[in-house]
């Protein structure tokens, strides 16, 4: 099993950070012309990432590998990993942003003015983000979208916490546990190289973040569902 655990950490140091930034750099380009760009690039991101956490899963049901070790279990709360400041601190952090996130979302449902000044600070924020073109812009793309943020949000926590978590503790068995956490997120910030520098680092220490929390909680369950709802939030802006 070893020489996939080393075939996946090649394939997380070089596929998103120079094939996922040279795509996005195309569709860039095709977006400005081509009305069903977005699309497009929306498929073929799922794709890319059903393909490594299918195969992920297929190893859990076919060999010594099980769907536990690669965080898909029930939590279990673990204080002794971080001590209980950290693992609470880390804990209420997702849960408190995760109902703001939710407040937003309904009270946006039934305010006009509060849908009105996300409209707004939604555009703003596209205007000056550099990967703001990925972002939906009308009811298609939307709907697409959706689906974008529960493939982000299943797909990336298996591949990025779950299993990279356990393969480089598997590789590395006498390192600390802060080495497979910083190799895991620094490897999740780099699948955003197309999000620019800022954006590698801000997802590098979202990764961190989302990897204690995973540790502490004993699984990625309740990290997908925050994942794809933090994504999925980014489909709110102007039609």
């Amino acid at each position: 099993m070893e020489w996939i655990y080393w075939l996946f950490l090649v394939f997380a140091l070089i596929y998103e950070p120079i094939f996922g930034y040279r795509d996005y750099q195309k569709f860039k380009r095709k977006v400005k012309t081509d009305g069903l760009a977005r699309i497009g690039y929306y498929k073929s991101t799922m794709a890319g990432l059903w393909i490594p956490a299918g195969l992920i899963l297929v190893l859990a049901a076919s060999t010594e590998l099980t769907l536990g070790q690669i965080g898909l279990s029930f939590v279990t709360l673990k204080t002794e990993i971080f001590g209980s400041f950290l693992t609470y601190l880390a804990l209420t952090g997702m849960i408190v942003y995760a109902l703001v996130i939710v407040g937003i979302l309904i009270g946006s449902k039934f305010s006009f003015k509060l849908r009105n000044s996300m409209e707004k600070a939604k555009k703003q924020e596209l205007h000056k983000s550099s990967f703001g073109d990925i972002l939906p812009t009308n009811r298609q793309e939307k709907k697409m979208w959706t689906y974008v943020s529960i493939t982000a949000g299943i797909t990336e926590e298996i591949l990025y916490r779950g299993f990279l978590i356990f393969a480089l503790g598997s590789l590395f068995p006498g390192a600390s546990i802060w080495f497979s956490i910083l190799t895991a997120s620094l490897l999740f910030g780099l699948a955003h190289t197309y999000q620019g520098f800022i954006g590698v680092m801000r997802t590098t220490l979202i990764g961190i973040w989302f990897t204690v929390v995973y540790l502490a909680a004993g699984s990625i369950l309740p990290l997908i569902a925050f994942h794809a709802l933090v994504d999925y939030f980014g489909k709110i802006n102007e039609e």
